[in-house]
């Protein structure tokens, strides 16, 4: 049986209003802070298209300098043939050397795929063309 009695509120606002403090009088002492982008996202819609987010490809950074291209808890290959992503500890050395690539062949890989997305049988062209006619065009 737990006999211990948890904290009332007035002492953990104490302790939130005391871990603040201490953030506010040690922030002068840490180094700037940096921002890293970690995600890029790839699609041959235009990027106001409402179903854009639907046909777009990830570029997703996994760590150790390296990136790997995405869609729907799939890899690209480097040989063009998507895969499912297992989990990490279930990755072989030589199937990360095969789906994890520099941000620049990463991105490249990317924008190759992108024209070639089906989605329940529709195309790329499909959605833009219907997009056209949508506009009168």
């Amino acid at each position: 049986m737990n006999t211990t009695t948890p904290p009332d509120e007035n002492q953990v606002r104490a302790a939130i209003r005391a871990s603040e403090q201490r953030a506010q009088d040690e922030a002068p002492t840490l180094p700037p802070a940096t921002a890293f982008a970690t995600r890029y996202e790839v699609s041959c819609l235009p990027t106001d298209h409402p179903e854009r987010h639907l046909w777009n490809l990830g570029v997703e950074y996994r760590g150790r300098g390296l990136w790997a291209v995405v869609r729907h808890s799939q890899c690209l290959g480097a040989d063009g043939e998507w895969s499912w992503e297992s989990r990490p500890s279930e990755r072989t050395d030589e199937w990360l050397a095969g789906h994890r690539f520099s941000l620049e062949e990463a991105l490249r890989l990317a924008e190759a795929a992108a024209p070639l997305v089906t989605l329940n049988g529709f195309t790329v062209s499909d959605v833009l063309r219907r997009g056209d006619e949508g506009e009168g065009r």
